[in-house]
């Protein structure tokens, strides 16, 4: 995730100095990117019932994954 605090935005101003656009290295703004985009997969999945760890190794065993 992303440390917002090393963040540094440039900005697009009108002459009167407002700020309209801002400008961020692509990596940066491609990380922002996955991170809105695993936020809303949580806020998606908030609803689903959960399993306690034992099910879940268990499942996993079953899946042939541990």
């Amino acid at each position: 995730m992303l440390d917002l605090k090393q963040l540094r935005p440039q900005y697009i101003t009108t002459d009167s100095g407002e700020k309209t656009a801002v400008v961020l290295p692509l990596t940066e703004f491609r990380e922002l990117l996955e991170d809105i985009e695993d936020l809303a997969t949580v806020a998606e999945r908030r609803i689903e019932p959960t399993i306690s760890h034992k099910e879940l190794v268990t499942e996993l065993k079953g899946d042939g994954f541990v």
